[in-house]
């Protein structure tokens, strides 16, 4: 609807309202029972500024359904008689001079809003005497050129093209007025008037036409908003000063890379516009009164929004006036976790509320270094997100080849198909894993997560060919030292050297955590197999080791003891070999012992698939022992001769291990150190297998007792991760202190996926037609595992009710599984190091949920 027919429509104050009554100034709206819907966002926002008793620039609101009025010439004069009363300035004076500017808003938030109109009252026989004041002459000409543009292409109705061819070679801005004012005579309805209230009329009119446009109602029809949607006007009064005393600007509450409360952002001498100037502008150190200008309403709205926020500004005599203030969009999660700690030690917030703000992925975030993609990355492939982390680093094909370059100070990534225990020593040398097969549970991801290495793993179409020297990504090449950057968090993996974000929570996070551990009830504890690991998380807060994998403890320069065992030509060599290994495991296990101090640790005895131990075809000392190798290689490893099995068929192999165990227990308890020893059979499906192995066991502690005179006192449990297992843990209940839920496993032979090979194939299918909603062996599966867990969990409180229950799958750290532990009352998880944090603030988040929240599915 053209301006001049909505004057008449009902829309029109009444004839005898008086023009001064559809004026609402700033702070006012409230008062008048106008909410959002006739003052606009920003009239609306403004409101608030003022009712936190915050400095707002002077001005009014002409509201939506009025605006039209706006456009006649006695409301426009009372508007601006208004203005000069609310700023304290008049129209026309040279000593503080005052312009005007008119801005729209809409209810809601909106693309496509008519610009801002600065400058309204300047004439060609002021504007050199505001120059003078300002002291930069191009920057008042620029922004006055794109005023006049606007009005005398919507309001005097000058064509379109006639403005731009003519405006094309003439970009000097005091060049460029003078034509627009000549134009506007010659070939407008009138010419552009001298008058600040005849210019508001006008620019009342240019913004209205503007936003009733068809390219305009397109625009809103695109945004799903009505095409009628009406717009009130905001006329500001525009203070005029010296340059080096007056502008505007943005700034943040809080600096992005501390996250700490220091105001940040760019000042820019000179009249506000829409779009910002094209260069930075100055820091706002450089303002007359530097930061402290707005530190007092940064923190005000802070702590009412209770968010980061960020304001746009002018500053006029050295004194801040706010023109918008909103939550920042995306803060950084630095400033997100600084905040609410802040808040939180103001008493602006409880505890517990500031443990809500911070989820446990952003935890995470915090913990791991971040690529910083710009969009123009090479991507090569994308596989599993195995560890996360994010790392840059020279190709390289073999373990060797990783501690070679290493040692030189070479940042390194390990490429292979997959990797295995003699591997180790290459991997903790690499900035990074990178592997074909294999999943999320896999030997390189398990490794890679327990060093806090990122990874990803099961890249499909990774073709490693170590005789040339080269990796094949489909169609692309690269050779062994070229450059790479992976993103253990999504899986993708980028050619050459991409910036890194450095890994480094704020101090306010250990704060937070702290928190957190007040209000959770699930105990968080560590998945760590040597002093090294457990002190690092014990500095994450761990609560005790939950899984220490004996079968760790052989990787790399000690793989060989475990082989001895296992290719021992006859019994001798093998008492041989078992005293070699015995010897080995005491030395680890008392510094791992040491490092733990008082605390818990369940200690797994080996289960590893027996194929990780034997040495490949070829790799054998003599042809007797690639023999017995050939004999002891299965069809399918991971269901084969593993874990109590293996016990069973080598009966000395648990007791020299559980000897270790208990001899190093008895040497760290003469120190007064006195760990709560746990020792876990693995994969038991037979209650028959547990009772005999608990024997082992036994009779491993009545030899310490009589050799050393210390009884060492132990809990004896079990590993859950057969389905059998689950079904009969009642009867499992009945020789077991405790039970250590082995989600891996479990997941595995639920489903029947093998975890090495489905993830990569199948899983990614199932997900893409909406199978599965995650991969089971990231997130715990409830309807399947988890049914299996609350079963067994029931069946062993009926055998003994104070059974201690925990898990120690990789679902151990992920947020939406410790929810569903957490609501089956079971008494810790137990994850690898560097998700510990994440782990304690899961928990906390599953302690305030409110009843009946979705703790998440796999389906």
């Amino acid at each position: 609807m053209p301006v001049a027919d909505r004057e008449a429509g009902p829309s029109a104050p009444s004839a005898t309202a008086g023009p001064g009554r559809v004026l609402v100034p700033y702070g006012q709206g409230r008062i008048r029972g106008l909410d959002a819907a006739e003052l606009g966002s920003h009239g609306a926002a403004v409101d608030g500024l003022l009712a936190l008793g915050l400095p707002v620039v002077p001005g009014l609101t002409v509201p939506a359904g009025a605006a039209a009025s706006l456009c006649a010439t006695d409301t426009a004069e009372a508007a601006v008689e208004l203005v000069e009363q609310l700023s304290g300035r008049r129209m026309g004076d040279p000593v503080r001079p005052l312009l005007i500017r008119l801005s729209a808003s809409a209810p809601t938030e909106v693309a496509g809003l008519p610009p801002d109109l600065p400058c309204l009252g300047l004439s060609p026989a002021r504007a050199d005497d505001l120059t003078a004041v300002i002291g930069r002459a191009d920057a008042l000409y620029e922004v006055w050129a794109g005023t006049v543009r606007m009005i005398a292409e919507y309001a005097l109705d000058v064509p379109a093209a006639v403005l731009d061819d003519a405006l094309l070679d003439t970009p000097e801005p005091r060049e460029r007025v003078e034509l627009l004012l000549s134009l506007a005579a010659e070939h407008g309805s009138r010419p552009f008037p001298d008058d600040p209230a005849q210019q508001l009329a006008l620019a009342a009119r240019a913004l209205l036409n503007r936003w009733d446009s068809p390219r305009a109602r397109r625009s809103r029809r695109a945004q799903k908003l009505p095409a009628e949607l009406a717009v009130a006007l905001h006329v500001q009064a525009l203070r005029i000063g010296p340059a080096d005393h007056s502008g505007y600007g943005t700034a943040v509450s809080r600096d992005p890379e501390s996250g700490r409360f220091s105001p940040r952002g760019a000042f820019f001498p000179g009249v506000r516009r829409s779009a910002p100037p094209p260069h930075t502008g100055e820091p706002l150190e450089r303002l007359a009164g530097g930061t402290a200008l707005l530190e007092h309403s940064l923190l005000t709205l802070e702590r009412h929004l209770r968010t980061p926020v960020t304001v746009d500004f002018e500053v006029r005599d050295d004194e801040i006036s706010l023109l918008a203030a909103a939550p920042q969009p995306r803060p950084p999660l630095r400033a997100a976790v600084c905040l609410a700690a802040d808040l939180a030690r103001d008493g602006a917030l409880g505890h517990e509320e500031a443990v809500r703000r911070i989820s446990p992925a952003q935890v995470q975030e915090l913990l791991h270094p971040q690529l910083r993609l710009t969009g123009g990355e090479e991507l090569l492939v994308r596989g599993l997100p195995a560890s996360p982390g994010a790392a840059t680093g020279a190709v390289v094909l073999s373990s060797e080849r990783a501690l070679e370059l290493a040692a030189d100070g070479t940042r390194v990534v390990l490429v292979a198909a997959e990797t295995n225990p003699a591997d180790v020593p290459g991997m903790l040398a690499s900035a990074a894993v990178l592997t074909a097969t294999g999943g999320i549970a896999s030997h390189a991801a398990v490794v890679a997560r327990g060093a806090g290495k990122p990874a990803v793993c099961g890249a499909e179409g990774l073709r490693v060919d170590r005789a040339a020297g080269t990796v094949r990504f489909g169609e692309r090449v690269l050779r062994e030292g070229d450059p790479v950057s992976l993103d253990g968090r999504t899986g993708a993996v980028y050619a050459g050297t991409l910036s890194v974000s450095v890994a480094g929570p704020p101090p306010e996070l250990t704060t937070l955590l702290e928190w957190a551990d007040d209000v959770r009830r699930l105990g968080v504890r560590v998945n760590a197999d040597t002093a090294a690991e457990v002190d690092t998380a014990l500095a994450l807060g761990a609560e005790g080791v939950g899984l220490c994998r004996t079968e760790h403890q052989f990787l790399g320069a000690r793989l060989p003891l475990i082989r001895r065992v296992l290719l021992a030509a006859d019994p001798s060599a093998r008492d041989e070999a078992l005293v070699a290994l015995e010897r080995a495991q005491h030395e680890d296990f008392r510094a791992l012992l040491t490092a733990l101090g008082n605390r818990p640790v369940t200690v797994r005895l080996l289960d590893a698939p027996l194929h990780e131990f034997l040495p490949a075809p070829g790799e054998a000392l003599d042809a007797a022992e690639e023999q017995r190798a050939a004999a002891l290689r299965e069809a399918n490893p991971m269901l084969g001769l593993r874990g109590v099995r293996l016990a069973l068929l080598h009966e000395r192999l648990y007791p020299a291990q559980a000897e270790a165990l208990f001899t190093a227990w008895a040497d760290v308890s003469a120190t007064g150190v006195r760990p709560q020893l746990e020792v876990m059979i693995p994969l038991v499906s037979l209650p028959e297998e547990l009772a005999a192995a608990a024997a082992y066991v036994r009779g491993a502690a009545d030899a310490v007792a009589a050799r050393t005179g210390v009884e060492v006192p132990y809990r004896l449990g079990t590993m859950i991760e057969t389905p059998r297992a689950a079904l009969l843990a009642g009867e499992l209940a009945e020789h077991a202190e405790f039970f250590s839920f082995g989600t891996n496993d479990l997941t595995q032979l639920t489903y029947g996926f093998s975890r090495d090979d489905v993830e990569r194939q199948v899983l990614a299918s199932y997900r893409e037609r909406g199978f599965l909603t995650a991969s089971p062996f990231a997130r715990l599966d409830p309807r399947g595992v988890g049914a299996l867990i609350a079963l067994a969990t029931e069946r062993a409180r009926e055998v003994r009710p104070g059974i201690k229950l925990g898990v120690c799958g990789e679902h151990g750290g992920d947020p939406e599984s410790i929810a569903f532990c957490d609501g089956l009352g079971l008494d810790y998880v137990s994850c690898s190091a560097h998700r510990v944090p994440v782990a304690r603030m899961a928990a906390a988040h599953s302690a305030l949920r409110e009843p009946g929240e979705n703790s998440g599915s796999t389906r």
